[in-house]
């Protein structure tokens, strides 16, 4: 099957899954020019067209479990049974971040290998090392399972429909410290640190969430809103804009999934500490 610009079917649809795009079955500029980011990615002719040589690199990219995807993230999949076979459509995103070190291979590894079930969220960021030795992860974007399905990633909510039709994110990072130490009791570098200016759930010094992560936070929700059509800027960063870092407490508005959007754990659940208000982070949120 031969496609190009202004193809329609089940088929582009197909394509269209393959390349993490919204998938509406049109062969528009946005398919065109994902494809010959493909074609140039694999050293295949780049002309935008999708023939045989271009199915079958595809193909390929659907069965291996480590392919960078768009420059942007690496599909890092989890085995079946592992994350719902099941496709939704999407109307929230969550921003986590997962209390422990900064590789975000070893994060799904967990996931796969722990006894919980289905638990997981689609995308994983890596941070760095809270020893202030190892960067070599620092914003690296993987996807846990294909586009469209889900994983458990909320907990209780008052809305179970948040579970199925949102994208998760997790950063890698550990969370609240005290006396300069991981709730685990690992030491913390001074230049892995920062002190809010007011205390968040308890804590004011934090793991801080690197400038690269952040960079890469910004890129992918900016994927995601085009991918799965979700306005970003709706919820977490519009309450930033009246409210400061108060917009990452529980807010009922999140907890009940009235208004969809872009929020953290921390606005549907008052036990969590994911995520926490640094400055540079809500920094990029007001300006999405």
């Amino acid at each position: 099957m031969l496609l190009k610009l202004n193809s329609r079917g089940s088929d582009v649809a197909t394509l269209q899954e393959l390349l993490n795009l919204k998938s509406d079955g049109i062969f528009g500029k946005q398919t065109e020019n994902a494809v010959k980011e493909f074609q140039n990615a694999n050293n295949l002719k780049a002309d935008g067209i999708v023939g045989t040589k271009t199915w079958d690199a595809l193909n390929s990219l659907d069965t291996d479990n480590s392919i960078q995807v768009n420059g942007l993230y690496e599909k890092y999949h989890l085995s079946n049974g592992e994350y719902s076979k099941n496709k939704t459509n999407k109307e929230y995103v969550f921003i986590h971040h997962t209390a422990g070190w900064h590789n975000p291979y070893n994060t799904i590894k967990r996931w796969d290998s722990d006894n919980r079930g289905m638990i997981a969220t689609e995308f994983v960021i890596g941070g760095q090392n809270i020893r202030n030795d190892d960067n070599s992860f620092d914003g690296k974007i993987l996807q846990a399972f294909p586009s469209g399905h889900y994983a458990w990633h909320l907990g209780k909510n008052g809305n179970q429909n948040m579970h199925t039709n949102s994208v998760g994110i997790e950063l890698n990072n550990f969370g609240y410290i005290q006396q300069n130490k991981t709730y685990a009791g690992q030491y913390v570098h001074e230049r892995q640190r920062v002190t809010l200016k007011d205390e968040f759930r308890g804590y004011k010094v934090w793991h801080k969430y690197s400038n690269f992560q952040i960079q890469s936070l910004e890129k992918l929700l900016k994927f995601i809103a085009e991918r799965d059509s979700i306005d970003i800027r709706k919820g977490l960063p519009s309450l930033i804009k009246e409210k400061g870092a108060k917009a990452f407490e529980f807010n009922e508005d999140a907890f009940y999934g009235r208004i969809k959007g872009l929020w953290t754990h921390t606005n549907t659940r008052k036990d969590k500490f994911d995520c926490f208000p640094q400055e540079e982070l809500m920094d990029m949120l007001v300006s999405l």
